[in-house]
């Protein structure tokens, strides 16, 4: 009698991520795991030909030559919302289907950016280096004092699902949301986030807050640079929890070391994991090394998420989020 596993479409996983959530993948297709993390790029090279579906961690180039190598790939699934790690365009061009797992992240980003918002405004991060510091912190009635947030305006660039949720989280703090996007969203959900639609350049100069909200595109790269900082009002606030790159890191700095902008708070950079030393010596700036969706749950729930995309595709299921459906006629 045939033995069925021989048969099984194998799928590589290029890190370590959690395996508990991968199980229902192992039920009807041969895992493979790397051996260190991440998986080399020779040690995916080698075994790429012989898979079928491939799970990539997002933050990490997938590599070119893995998708025209990859005579059986038919579905790269990132584990992960933003997919500027993957050539999609290459994969298209291959009949490779790309997707991703935009709603399991949703919620902690959010989290994260209204956690580096509240650091920064309260001088958490500052005083607590200082206070754990051999020259230690001067106490005062007037020393140390941060900023409220009730009655501030936040800018959003960015209303996807991140944008609306830092929204949602933003509110009862008694902030009021002003956005922009590409395109306006539509008028029950402004009602729901008693949001206001506005021009970019008028959000950057009357926001007191800017949060940071977009995917890495062509034409979001470095959309935010010396222009941008000099129209922010002196005490505005700048949070980035999208990607580095989309920021013009240099002019962030000047911004800073200039006094254009209050502060900033950055969970992604522009050559990570290096970081701007000129960012590392600012007490206004709070860093996180790109953990806006670093807790125990949503890195299980993407697990899970990218193995149901694989298995979703292999049966044939309507998968909501391929990124380029166009692959499928190819």
């Amino acid at each position: 009698m045939e033995d069925r596993r021989e048969n099984r479409k194998k799928v590589v996983v290029t890190g370590r991520i959690p395996k508990d959530p991968l199980k229902r993948l192992e039920r009807d297709f041969e895992v493979i795991y790397p051996k260190s993390d991440p998986m080399g790029e020779k040690e995916l090279l080698d075994i790429i030909p012989e898979c079928d579906a491939v799970i990539t961690v997002f933050g990490r180039k997938f590599p070119d030559k893995a998708i025209t190598e990859g005579s059986r790939l038919r579905i790269i699934s990132n584990y992960g919302g933003g997919v500027d790690n993957i050539n999609i365009p290459l994969a298209t061009e291959r009949g490779v289907v790309v997707t991703n797992t935009p709603d399991t992240v949703t919620s902690a980003t959010a989290e994260m950016a209204m956690a580096l918002l509240l650091s920064l405004a309260r001088r958490v991060s500052e005083c607590d280096r200082k206070l754990r510091s051999e020259s230690g912190l001067e106490w005062g009635l007037m020393k140390n004092l941060g900023t409220t947030l009730r009655g501030k305006r936040a800018g959003i660039i960015g209303m996807g699902r991140i944008g609306k949720a830092i929204a949602r989280l933003a509110l009862p703090f008694g902030i009021e949301i002003a956005y922009h996007n590409r395109n306006r969203v539509a008028k029950n959900i402004e009602q729901q986030l008693n949001a206001r639609y506005s021009e970019r350049d008028d959000l950057m100069r009357e926001s007191d807050i800017i949060f940071i909200s977009t995917p890495l595109t062509e034409s979001t790269r470095s959309s935010i640079g010396e222009r941008e900082f000099k129209m922010m009002k002196s005490e505005a606030l700048f949070i980035n929890t999208s990607r580095g790159e989309v920021v013009d890191e240099e002019a962030l700095i000047k911004a800073l070391e200039n006094g254009e902008i209050a502060g900033a708070g950055l969970d992604v950079f522009a050559d990570e994991p290096n970081i701007s030393p000129g960012l590392l010596e600012m007490d206004n700036v709070v860093l996180t090394p790109h953990t806006g969706t670093g807790t125990d749950e949503t890195r299980e729930q993407l697990s899970a998420a990218a193995a149901d995309n694989i298995i979703g595709f292999f049966r044939g299921d309507d998968i909501p989020y391929i990124l380029n459906p166009e692959a499928l006629k190819v």
